[in-house]
C-alpha cells in the first residue's frame, strides 16, 4: 500500500491564483537565481541554509515552497510537514510558474505601488547602504526603490543587502559612471533578523588607532543598515575613543591622573598605526576623508548610535585606567565580560579590533 504525503501539492496554474499575502512563500533557489527573477515577498532560504533557518520559517501562515524544478522542494515539503507545518509544494518549481507567467517578477498586487527615488551619488561607504535602509526601514511591502550611487562598490553591496535583508533587487546597470540599482521591498524584509540565525555582530574595539576605529564603525554601521544587532566592547586603549573631549572634573588618585594626561581625550585626538609622524598622518588621513566625501569619525560614531549599535564600556579596563562614566560620550553603557560573552553566542561574526 502506498504511503500518503503528509504535504500538498499545487500545478503552477493554480499557484497563478492564490493571494501571495495570505502564504508564506519559501523559495529554495541560490540568491544569484532569486536576483534574476523572483515573486516579490518570497522568504528566500537556499537549500544548502535549510538546516541553519529552518526555525526561522513563520508558522502564522500556510507555507509553500518551490525550488527550481520542484524536486528539493519535494524533500523541503516533507520535512516541513513532519515538522507540524501546512505545507504545500509547488511542482514543477519556479520555471512552471514563469512560462505561465510570461517572466513577470512579481505578483499582481490591486494596490498602487509606491515607488520612491533614492539619491546615494558621492556618498562614500557605508552611505549608500545605510540611505536606502533609512528610506526604505518604513515604507509598505511593495514599494519600488530607484537608487543612484557613483561609489563603485555599491554595485556589489547592494546585491548582498538585497539578500540578506529579504529585499529583491530587480534591475542593477552602471552607465557613465552612475550605479542605478531597482528594489522592490519584500513581504518578509526585516530590519532584525530571527534570533535562530545568530546573524549578530559583536566587535572587540582593543585599539585606540584612528584607522583602525575608523574600519571598525565603517562595518559596524554597514552592518546595522542590513538589520544586524551590533555590539561594540570597548576595552583597554579603546576606551580613548569614547572620551569627552573637554576636561571633566572627576576625583583621581595620582597615578590615574598621569593616565589621562598620558592618553588621548576622544576620537578627534587619536592617532594613526602608521606613519603618525606627529599627528600629522591622522590630520593628512582627516583631510582626504572630508575632500573624498567620506564620513568623518565623529559622524561615523553618531550614526552607529542612531542606528541602534550597543556601545559598551568595558568596567574593568576603565578601573585600570582611571576613567570615570561621567567622562565617557553619552549613548555608552558599562558591562563586564559576560555581556560580551552573551553577544558573542548570538554573533555569527566576532572582530578583534
Amino acid at each position: 500500500m502506498e504511503e500518503k504525503e503528509l504535504f500538498k501539492r499545487i500545478s503552477a496554474e493554480e499557484f497563478t491564483k492564490i493571494h501571495f499575502n495570505e502564504v508564506t512563500l519559501i523559495d529554495l533557489r541560490e540568491p544569484d537565481e532569486v536576483t534574476v527573477s523572483g515573486i516579490e515577498g518570497a522568504l528566500n532560504i537556499p537549500f544548502s541554509a535549510l538546516s541553519a533557518r529552518i526555525d526561522s520559517i513563520p508558522r502564522d501562515k500556510p507555507v509553500y515552497v518551490y525550488c527550481r524544478v520542484g524536486d528539493w522542494s519535494e524533500e523541503v515539503a516533507e520535512i516541513l510537514a513532519d515538522r507540524g507545518y501546512d505545507v504545500t509544494n509547488l511542482d514543477g518549481g519556479y520555471n512552471a510558474y514563469r512560462k505561465l507567467t510570461e517572466n513577470a517578477h512579481d505578483a499582481p498586487t490591486a494596490k498602487a505601488v509606491e515607488t520612491v527615488k533614492i539619491d546615494a551619488k558621492n556618498l562614500k561607504c557605508p552611505g549608500p547602504i545605510v540611505k536606502v535602509a533609512d528610506t526604505l526601514r518604513d515604507k509598505p511591502a511593495g514599494t519600488k526603490a530607484y537608487v543612484e550611487a557613483t561609489e563603485d562598490a555599491f554595485a556589489s553591496d547592494i546585491k548582498v543587502w538585497c539578500d540578506r535583508t529579504q529585499n529583491t533587487l530587480d534591475r542593477l546597470e552602471i552607465s557613465d559612471g552612475i550605479i542605478k540599482a531597482e528594489i522592490t521591498k519584500g513581504v518578509h524584509a526585516v530590519q532584525t533578523p530571527a534570533a535562530a540565525e545568530k546573524n549578530d555582530k559583536t566587535f572587540v574595539v582593543f585599539s585606540g588607532d584612528l584607522d583602525k576605529t575608523i574600519a571598525a564603525f565603517i562595518i559596524a554601521n554597514g552592518a546595522a543598515a542590513m538589520g544586524r544587532k551590533v555590539t561594540m566592547f570597548f576595552t583597554f586603549w579603546g576606551l580613548n575613543i569614547l572620551r569627552r573631549p573637554e576636561r571633566v572634573k572627576v576625583k583621581k588618585t595620582f597615578i590615574e591622573k598621569m593616565f589621562g594626561f598620558m592618553m588621548p581625550r576622544g576620537s578627534k585626538k587619536l592617532g594613526l598605526s602608521r606613519m603618525n609622524m606627529g599627528g600629522a598622518g591622522a590630520k593628512m588621513i582627516r583631510g582626504i576623508m572630508k575632500k573624498n566625501g567620506i564620513s568623518s569619525l565623529e559622524e561615523l560614531i553618531e550614526s552607529a548610535k542612531s542606528h541602534g549599535v550597543r556601545i559598551v564600556a568595558c568596567q574593568m579596563s576603565m578601573d585600570i585606567m582611571g576613567i570615570s562614566q561621567k567622562e565617557l560620550i553619552d549613548g555608552v553603557e558599562l558591562g563586564g565580560v559576560a555581556t560580551f560573552i552573551g553577544s558573542g553566542e548570538t554573533s555569527d561574526m566576532s572582530l578583534f579590533i
